[in-house]
């Protein structure tokens, strides 16, 4: 599917149909829905990521596979902190931070160590990857 936003789409549909588990590349996975408020639009945006724990945290990273700017729901997010978090069939609001050294890299590091691609991520780009941290409110 060449359309980001009809293959998100696409996911998101799975996603709530199968009380959060996908198929295809992102089986077994763990993904999650990041409901964001658009910066400029101030409309709903929802997108599929994968992501990883740091104790009671959910852990995203804004890589848009290593191309040289970030994803727009990363923008979103620095605007408007209060976002909704899908997981499995739980919804939740929660407030999104984005770390600083050296706790964005012990968390980037640590998603990569589990998913290698991030690694890969990195070294295509010569941004500094963000990582946000999801925590229930």
């Amino acid at each position: 599917m060449s359309d980001p936003n009809a293959w998100n789409a696409a996911i998101i549909r799975e996603f709530r149909a199968n009380g959060g588990k996908v198929g295809g590349q992102f089986e077994g996975t763990p993904l999650l829905l990041l409901q964001t408020r658009g910066a400029k639009s101030g409309q709903e945006r929802v997108n599929p990521l994968v992501y990883t724990t740091d104790g009671d945290r959910l852990v995203v990273i804004a890589s848009k596979g290593g191309a040289p700017s970030n994803p727009d729901w990363y923008y979103n997010l620095v605007s408007n902190p209060e976002v909704t978090v899908e997981v499995g069939t739980e919804q939740f609001t929660a407030r999104a931070t984005v770390p600083e050294e050296p706790e964005r890299s012990r968390l980037y590091d640590q998603m990569a160590a589990k998913m290698p691609v991030f690694a890969r991520y990195q070294r295509n780009t010569q941004r500094s990857i963000p990582v946000v941290v999801l925590e229930r409110r």
